[in-house]
């Protein structure tokens, strides 16, 4: 625990209770049949906790619990910001560098008015470019990214014009994380998955974290899961890895968020927090994004976060900047909602969806979605 952390035996959980989590749950999964397992982490001042509910799969009836294995999404784009982040810190790579200038030299990039699209306009998805590759057809639509090539990606890129201004307008886009991921992996001469565990996930001691599993880490995977609670087979994201290709666990996700709130001590806390210096306006009022993290402006506070979704799993990773507390959201469903939770937990303010409303969360992932 950091030095300037609250004694835990003096902290008064701003979080609901283990049972009112519970019951979040089980409403989800065994009332509205919006989930078949799910896990939800607290990190505070005073410890973690960990809430689960379910089973790992609609054939498996083990329970889940916090080392259960999920899919994560787009919760891995802060991953490949916080590598962009600590490669700047380091000297490595600089936030304005253009993209052109870590790929091939016979890739083009497209540019707009003079600007060319630098790693932060990938970073905050202000690149201009769209939020998916026209050229991304054919592929399973439960498994939409596999068998899509570089070559591909980089076709792609050099005939695209853009329509938009260059670090001007906030639109998502996987395929900029897509590139954002392949260009700092080609500059430190890594692969995507080697670069993050390297820099990311062996100095925090996040184990269970991986794009390809282990034995043991399929041993302890989720079933995935579609709006009809069918089993669907997970993602293999392969060229698009920079933008949804980590799975993780409730307690790996918590033990990340402790390093971010500085619980814990790690050589990437400064990366971690210059991660919030670069913001952009999203053009929701008193929402903007930084580097990889979207950030809520409340009155006393700021909500970092990001969700994910992919064809069979939702995921929330957020916190309360000020407060230090962290929440984690799993799901081995991609039916309804798990942002709302995550963000509810942080601030009882803010609504739970209601049960007449369903929202597929995976749409910010999926190309047969909506952003």
């Amino acid at each position: 625990m950091a030095e300037d952390s609250p004694d835990p035996t003096e902290f008064s959980s701003r979080v609901p209770s283990d049972a009112a989590i519970h019951q979040i749950l089980v409403e989800r999964i065994d009332r509205r049949r919006h989930g078949v397992g799910m896990a939800v982490g607290v990190i505070e001042p005073g410890g973690c906790r960990v809430v689960v509910h379910g089973k790992l799969g609609r054939e498996d009836p083990r329970p889940v619990n916090g080392d259960s294995v999920f899919e994560i999404g787009s919760v891995t784009k802060v991953f490949t910001a916080l590598l962009l982040a600590d490669m700047a810190r380091k000297g490595e790579v600089a936030l304005t560098d253009p993209l052109g200038k870590f790929l091939p030299p016979e890739v083009s990039v497209p540019g707009r008015a003079g600007r060319s699209i630098a790693l932060q306009d990938l970073a905050t998805h202000t690149s201009g470019l769209p939020r998916l590759p026209d050229n991304l057809q054919g592929g399973e639509p439960a498994n939409p990214y596999a068998g899509y090539s570089v070559e591909q990606l980089y076709g792609f890129l050099s005939v695209h014009e853009l329509t938009r201004e260059v670090g001007e307008v906030f639109a998502y886009s996987n395929l900029g994380y897509a590139l954002l991921g392949n260009a700092l992996a080609r500059h430190a001469g890594l692969d995507f998955e080697a670069l993050t565990r390297s820099r990311i996930l062996a100095p925090l001691g996040m184990n269970s974290t991986a794009i390809a599993l282990s034995s043991e880490l399929m041993s302890r995977l989720a079933a995935g899961h579609d709006s009809q609670l069918q089993t669907v087979p997970g993602w293999d994201p392969q060229v698009f890895a920079g933008a949804g290709a980590l799975r993780s666990t409730a307690n790996d996700l918590l033990r990340f968020l402790g390093a971010v709130l500085g619980h814990t001590h790690s050589t990437l806390a400064l990366a971690m927090a210059e991660m919030l210096t670069v913001r952009r306006p999203t053009g929701h009022p008193g929402l903007d994004i930084a580097l990889g993290w979207m950030v809520r402006i409340r009155e006393h506070d700021e909500i970092v976060w990001h969700g994910g979704g992919t064809a069979g799993y939702l995921s929330f990773l957020g916190y309360l900047r000020k407060a230090r507390v962290g929440v984690v959201v799993l799901s081995s469903t991609s039916v309804a909602r798990a942002d709302d939770i995550g963000l509810h937990l942080l601030d009882a303010t803010l609504p739970l969806a209601p049960a007449m409303i369903i929202v597929h969360q995976a749409g910010r992932d999926m190309p047969t979605q909506r952003t």
